[in-house]
């Protein structure tokens, strides 16, 4: 089996929507699409899953919030009571109104700062990692489509020129 892709270049989002629409609907299948700027409704053109990152920030928060709440339960009212403006510091449940904004940020905190490790680990973005854009002028105004070849080169090239495509290249991968 060849290693072969066509990159299918287009200069409109727009063309670039229906060009995705018209592969999928050719069963070809689409091994990545770079883009200059985030389109909207690109992932479920090109049939991607849901991402499931919102359910790691949902974890993430609430492992801030417990963090939270056993910092200034343990700090506040076991390790050095004080009693601070009038409020005595018997129990963790008479003091949490003033606790409530230390809760809030801890989620947030824990939430953010996990979430972009998080990203950046299922990205394999690592620092001085090689770029894999194959032409910067996607990082401007290009968009390019990457199909894998399967033994019908000339008809996938007539294809992209079809749906709008300036520039059709195969490319042999690595």
């Amino acid at each position: 089996m060849s290693n072969k892709v066509i990159y299918a270049i287009y200069n409109d989002d727009d063309v670039l929507m229906d060009a995705v629409k018209k592969t999928r609907a050719a069963h070809h299948h689409i091994e990545e699409v770079f883009s200059p700027f985030p389109v909207h409704g690109l992932d479920k053109a090109m049939g991607l899953a849901p991402t499931r990152l919102a359910i790691c920030a949902f974890l993430y928060g609430l492992c801030g919030l417990s963090f939270g709440t056993w910092m200034m339960n343990y700090i506040m009212i076991q390790d050095w009571p004080q009693d601070i403006g009038g409020k005595p510091s018997f129990s963790y449940i008479e003091n949490m109104p003033a606790f409530v904004p230390i809760m809030f940020e801890e989620t947030v905190f824990f939430a953010a700062h996990l979430m972009v490790i998080t990203f950046y680990m299922r990205s394999k973005l690592w620092p001085f990692k090689e770029a894999e854009n194959p032409d910067v002028r996607t990082t401007d105004d290009h968009f390019l489509m990457e199909v894998a070849v399967n033994n019908n080169e000339a008809e996938l090239v007539s294809f992209f020129q079809s749906t709008g495509a300036v520039e059709v290249k195969v490319i042999e991968k690595h």
